[in-house]
């Protein structure tokens, strides 16, 4: 470096040019290439140079010739320091490797001592090592033979825990839920014993085990059944959602038929002392929905009883659901088989309070309306327990008996208040209505039978009762109507009065059902009282008209007696004279009619007596007529109209019904078996008819619609009266489209 400062310095600047040298030169000399070398490397890039500057940098003071002198001894003195620091620091090593050394020698020898010895040992302790040897074998295999019995005691046996378990609890014998896995297992392991003894044969252990897991069983068993009577004492529906145990209970007691027959005894006490408090609470103190007494309603039995049997039905279904919760992890069948009777020994508890307040409220009662709506709620309420709680249990023949002992006093109580209205029926009036009584028997009626229709629940045998009801009603009613009658002086006035009765009565009997014998029984008596009336007035008409002769002998003529003519009485002259009178009647009919008819009540009933009466007196004219018009009889110039002609003004004075010829039955009328309905219009417009339950045939055709015919008097349409449903509450309603002739003319079902 000293060298290169020199000859920078000693360079002179004008030696530039003189540079360049052959290649030659540059090669051989060995300096020069070094030279080159040198600068031509970057040193300043160099790393490990700027370590080498940075390590000498602090060594240089000032730069001049000794610098270089000066820099390499304190590098020659820095190095000697270094060897020594090292050559102190390996003696350090040295000593500890020596010491190491000296330590694995010593150790060498004690191992090679020891080695000298257990060799020494072991040839003195052979035969204690193939002792040994086999002592681990032996144990090996006493160890495999424990394994073996630990699983057979795995498997065959119950451990600590499950037998305290299968104990239940020291302080109240309860069981907890650890119990049921305990017994499952006890089970199999009685299975398995079982299943061992059949496949190994005689089997010493599978005897033994399956002898200690029967009386495991039978102990466990006994535990579950008293747990299960301690917790029935406390039972309740709350408490039995939090004891889910007990529901597990009865789950594994079907195993013990016996045991569970107790258990759901036990059940049953528990229950039938729970719902007697209840329901005495009920009756004292109120319900928690109602909050009232029931008790504060005994002075209306029938919203006490109904009170008293709806608490019971709703406590049933309580209780119904309470046992479906104990019992729903059985087998479904052990619900089927005893839930009816297990309801039916609950139910039992109530009976005797139930019955007692039933009857102390029958014995004050004697509205016989109310003790038929009493008897309506015993069967209805019966009707409703009888699937929970089977027909023959106690409750249910409770209620059957307090049924018919409501029946007794109903019927006992209506006989009495018949009696008591009747007993104050008077004379008929002279307008040969019903009397009052007649009116209140029918309305005491009605209120009896109203109950039934809007009873809950029908009655099996509702027809029996009817007819029963009717015996104590209406036949002394009749009888009554009939020793009343005898007030009066005319037979027709009788007639009359007792077919006004017998109409109020048919038309409240026709109104509900099972009516029929009774409606068949009504409609003979007024058909007789009819008959009477009929009779009457066509004889008053024939006879004043002078047609009741000429009828009789033309009736009783035989052609042997030569022509109706010749007989005295017949001739043309004294036949035109009556011709006259019967024109004279058939101008003014109603001069003819009786005074009675027109004091019958009911329209239809009116109409049909003038209907059936102008029959008559057609039929009786049509004899004459047949006679007039035979030559045989030899008639001339007597002036007569035929049937055809004598319809119009018959008919025109019967607006609403009268007589018509159907155009393929014939004559018909209201009186005849078959009748045709025959409605009669002013003028032919067209009509519209509407029938409810009815399905109406047309005459002659197929098509479904009444048969309509216009006569020189006006409209006539037919509707045959027996398509209509016999003894029902239809109703055959006919609108004109001319309203100013007929306004929403509505008939009621005329005959059966």
């Amino acid at each position: 470096m000293e060298a290169e400062t020199d000859g920078s310095k000693a360079a002179p600047p004008q030696s530039a040019p003189a540079a360049p040298v052959d290649n030659a030169a540059s090669v051989t000399n060995p300096i020069k290439r070094r030279i080159d070398k040198l600068v031509a490397s970057k040193l300043h890039n160099d790393p490990e140079f700027i370590k080498v500057v940075d390590y000498v940098a602090p060594m240089v003071g000032n730069l001049d010739i000794h610098t270089e002198r000066r820099l390499l001894r304190s590098l020659e003195k820095r190095q000697l320091e270094l060897n020594k620091e090292y050559l102190e620091e390996f003696e350090k090593v040295n000593a500890h490797v020596q010491d190491f050394a000296e330590k694995v020698r010593t150790m060498h020898r004690i191992c090679s001592d020891l080695t000298n010895r257990i060799q020494q040992n072991k040839e003195k302790t052979q035969d204690l090592l193939s002792k040994t040897s086999a002592l681990q074998n032996q144990k090996k295999h006493l160890e495999a033979k424990q394994k073996a019995i630990d699983d057979f005691l795995g498997r065959f046996s119950l451990t600590d825990a499950e037998k305290r378990a299968l104990e239940g609890s020291t302080k109240d014998g309860t069981i907890t839920s650890d119990f049921f896995p305990a017994l499952a297992r006890a089970r199999d392991i009685y299975s398995d014993s079982k299943e061992l003894l059949r496949s190994n044969g005689e089997h010493s252990a599978a005897v033994e085990i399956m002898e200690e897991m029967s009386q495991t069983l039978e102990k466990a068993y006994e535990v579950l059944y008293r747990s299960i009577q301690r917790e029935c004492r406390i039972l309740s529906a709350d408490y039995v959602e939090m004891k889910a145990v007990l529901c597990q209970s009865f789950a594994a007691l079907q195993e013990r038929e016996v045991l569970l027959k107790y258990a759901l005894d036990e059940i049953c006490t528990a229950r039938k002392n729970q719902i007697l408090r209840l329901y005495i609470d009920a009756l004292t103190k109120g319900t928690q929905s109602n909050g009232k007494p029931i008790e504060l309603m005994s002075h209306d039995p029938l919203r006490y009883m109904g009170d008293m049997l709806a608490w019971i039905y709703e406590a049933l279904e309580g209780e119904r659901e309470l046992l479906q919760m104990l019992l729903k992890d059985c087998n479904p069948q052990v619900i089927r088989d005893n839930s009816v009777n297990l309801l039916s020994q609950i139910s039992s508890a109530l009976c005797r309070p139930f019955k007692l307040r039933v009857e102390q409220a029958l014995a004050g009662e004697t509205d016989s309306v109310v003790l038929y709506r009493l008897s309506a709620l015993f069967t209805f309420y019966s009707e409703k327990m009888s699937p929970e709680i089977g027909p023959d249990s106690e409750l249910s023949r409770t209620i059957e008996e307090l049924n018919q002992l409501t029946l007794n006093i109903f019927y006992s109580g209506l006989n009495g208040a018949v009696q008591k209205i009747l007993s104050k029926m008077g004379a008929p009036d002279y307008d040969l209505l019903p009397v009052p009584a007649v009116h209140q028997i029918l309305m005491l009626l009605r209120d009896v039978l109203e109950t039934h229709d809007g009873a809950m629940a029908g009655k099996t045998n509702s027809e029996e009762e009817f007819n029963k009801i009717f015996s104590c009603v209406l036949d002394p009613l009749y009888r009554s109507v009939q020793v009343a009658a005898t007030h009066l002086h005319s037979p027709l006035d009788v007639a009359v009065y007792t077919l006004n009765c017998l109409s109020a009565i048919y038309a409240l009997v026709i109104l509900y059902p099972f009516t029929d014998s009774r409606l068949e029984m009504i409609k003979a008596l007024m058909e007789g009282n009819e008959d009477v009336l009929v009779s009457e007035e066509a004889s008053t008409i024939l006879a004043n008209t002078g047609l009741i002769s000429l009828y009789q002998k033309a009736a009783a003529h035989d052609k042997n007696q030569g022509p109706l003519s010749a007989i005295p009485g017949m001739d043309a002259t004294s036949v035109n004279n009556v011709m006259v009178q019967f024109d004279v009647f058939l101008a003014q009919p109603d001069k003819y009619e009786l005074d009675q008819i027109a004091k019958i009540s009911s329209a239809r009933t009116r109409e049909s007596v003038k209907q059936r009466t102008v029959d008559n007196v057609v039929a009786a004219y049509s004899v004459v007529v047949s006679k007039l018009e035979d030559p045989f009889n030899a008639y001339e110039n007597v002036a007569y109209k035929s049937v055809d002609q004598i319809m119009g003004p018959v008919c025109a004075t019967r607006p609403y019904v009268g007589l018509a010829r159907d155009p393929c039955d014939g004559w018909k009328s209201l009186s005849q078996k078959n009748p045709c309905l025959t409605l009669h219009r002013p003028s032919p417009e067209p009509c519209h008819t509407t029938y409810h339950n009815a399905q109406v045939t047309r005459h002659g055709s197929s098509d479904g619609r009444c048969s309509m015919r216009q006569g020189f008097f006006g409209a006539v349409v037919y509707m045959p009266l027996r398509v209509l449903p016999k003894y029902k509450r239809s109703i055959a309603s006919v609108w004109w489209s001319q309203q100013a002739n007929f306004t929403n003319f509505q008939v009621k079902e005329l005959l059966k």
